[in-house]
């Protein structure tokens, strides 16, 4: 394995974790998959479709996102909500974030 494909998959195994986080805490307020997903990209999450949707599937298996159809306009949407055992997981999980960014903070540094 190159010494890029090395940093590629490292890079986004580190992804994986904080794209959950990020998609909890956006679905705070209702949206659908495909605005998530230009919400995410614009604010730093590199992910696509194909790991998001089932992402959203997943967490709304387990719990932690409600869905509701909006057939109001003409192309009907799957609306994702946070639930409220998912607010409780982005709480811990941002808190445990927040924690491994000090500690990484905290090792030292090349220059």
């Amino acid at each position: 394995m190159s010494e890029t494909e090395a940093l590629e998959t490292h890079l986004q195994e580190l992804r994986r974790g904080t794209v959950v986080l990020a998609c909890l805490r956006l679905l705070e307020a209702p949206g659908y998959g495909y605005g998530l997903l230009e919400e995410l990209q614009s604010r730093g999450f590199d992910t696509d479709a194909n790991t998001l949707y089932p992402l959203l599937r997943r967490l709304e298996k387990q719990g932690h996102l409600t869905s509701e159809w909006n057939t109001d306009e003409a192309r009907p949407r799957k609306f994702y909500r946070t639930s409220e055992a998912g607010s409780r997981l982005a709480a811990a999980l941002t808190d445990d974030f927040r924690a491994i960014a000090t500690a990484i903070e905290s090792l030292p540094q090349e220059d």
